[in-house]
């Protein structure tokens, strides 16, 4: 059985940042990855890789990496705007009102490369990987000393090897095919009552496109979002440029919808009066494209599916973490990072900047030899981040396409006196009744999530 100081399962960004960070500090480490074919990287097994944020300003700063460290290619264009698309009504945002170090609103980049660049900077400090073996399962003894010669965690692996480590970190994504069950051995109920993936997970389709010259120059820049399109809490389409004239459309929804559920079902413009249930993901994006581009194009030959783009075809599917954030069992060496504790993607705006800086968080305590302090660091870290996205999220749960209407029209109000995420931090007397609706709802969600609120599974109800 090999053994190492710390064991990581998964090797996205929160794992490849974890392994970066331990090693770094002198401790061994191992990134146990499946690995997962994939059309935009030929010749190298992986994570899935499959995420459509690119990243803002600040979170540039959240994540502890500037794009200048990055390889070329990583980066595939520059962000100016976010636009935002109600069924009538429209904003736009150009900054985020947050400062930060880098002087862009963002930018859209490839999620396979920049995991390959998190790899490489892991294994140079020293990190071994161990990919195409997925993990089987865990057995941990409690009672095992750190650095002792029995290690506290035995990594079952599929194949039929093992590896030891004194810590565990946490890493498999959103769908938590091992974390899961290591987390159920210290809970006095089923963890699927928390953490059910058809509950706590949205899903997600992407498309690469290549644009029409003139309609990539329109959308160049900007990162689109339509909301009240399509039904579902967090449910929408939207349009990332990349290079070469290519963009990402996709969107995200709940998982298991029923169609007959859908009030006002006329109301969403990407619905049609004959569908019998939600349309799946590629007919949602051929309505999208049908209604903003069809008068003047041939969608199906003008918007081509770039084939060696994407995981298989110029297309993905795959699960996008849409719940709170859930602490770790420390106290067992167990500290659970990125999409699996479910601190990417409350309100779906993106998550490797919260996966990276909680792996790193993760593994420098784990280095250190003491996971204790991670609960408090990472809510140090990010937890304003998730705090905001998570009270967005509640704001949010009911709206309508009118909603997203009277929101949009409001926000546009408020721009008078605020920009970006400000607009909800203060109030401008001008705006009228309805803005002071809007912010007041917002605050009080934000409010009632004070003090770590915004966590759903807390460390004190780990048994250990």
């Amino acid at each position: 059985m090999e053994r190492f100081d710390v064991a990581i399962v998964g090797g996205g960004p929160a794992g490849s940042s974890a392994a970066h960070a331990a090693a770094s500090a002198g401790a061994t480490a191992v990134v146990l990855e499946k690995g997962v074919p994939r059309a935009d990287r030929p010749d190298r097994l992986g994570p899935d890789s499959t995420d459509a944020a690119g990243i803002l300003d600040y979170w540039v700063d959240i994540m502890g990496i500037h794009p200048d460290e990055m390889p070329e290619g990583v980066v595939l264009g520059e962000l100016d705007r976010a636009e935002f698309i109600g069924p009538t009504e429209s904003l736009t945002l150009r900054s985020t009102g947050i400062d930060s170090s880098y002087e862009n609103f963002g930018f859209c980049m490839h999620r396979a490369r920049f995991d390959d660049f998190l790899r490489d900077r892991a294994e140079e400090a020293g990190a071994a990987y161990r990919v195409g073996t997925a993990v089987r399962g865990v057995e941990t003894d409690l009672d095992a000393d750190v650095g002792a010669d029995d290690p506290r965690h035995r990594v079952e692996l599929a194949g039929g090897d093992a590896v030891g480590a004194d810590f565990l970190i946490l890493a498999d994504g959103p769908q938590r095919q091992v974390t899961t069950g290591v987390l159920d051995e210290y809970l006095p109920f089923d963890v699927t009552e928390r953490l059910s993936t058809r509950e706590t997970n949205h899903i997600a389709y992407q498309e690469h496109r290549r644009l029409p010259e003139d309609v990539f120059e329109e959308v160049a820049g900007a990162i689109k979002f339509w909301w009240g399109h399509m039904p579902g809490h967090t449910a929408y389409p939207w349009i990332f440029p990349n290079d070469d004239n290519v963009a990402r459309i996709g969107l995200t929804m709940p998982i298991g919808m029923d169609l007959d559920d859908v009030e006002h079902r006329d109301d969403y413009p990407l619905l049609a009066p004959d569908d019998e249930r939600i349309p799946q993901g590629r007919e949602y994006i051929r309505r999208l494209l049908e209604r903003e581009y069809g008068d003047e194009y041939d969608v199906e030959t003008d918007f081509p599916l770039v084939e060696d783009r994407g995981k298989a075809g110029g297309t993905e599917t795959y699960a996008i973490s849409s719940t709170r954030p859930i602490d770790s069992p420390t106290a067992a060496g167990v500290a659970v990072v990125g999409g699996a504790m479910g601190a990417t993607s409350a309100f779906h705006e993106g998550g490797d900047h919260t996966a990276v800086r909680t792996g790193a968080i993760a593994g420098e305590l784990a280095a250190a030899g003491d996971l204790a302090p991670y609960n408090d660091r990472w809510k140090d870290a990010i937890g304003d981040e998730v705090r905001r996205n998570v009270a967005m999220a509640d704001v949010v749960r009911d709206y309508e396409p009118d909603d997203w209407d009277w929101a949009f029209a409001t926000a546009q109000k408020l721009m008078d006196g605020s920009e970006g995420y400000g607009l909800l931090d203060t109030s401008n007397v001008r705006a009228g009744f309805s803005a002071a609706r809007l912010v007041t709802s917002y605050k009080r969600a934000k409010f009632s999530l004070r003090n770590g609120k915004y966590v759903q599974l807390e460390a004190s109800e780990f048994t250990v």
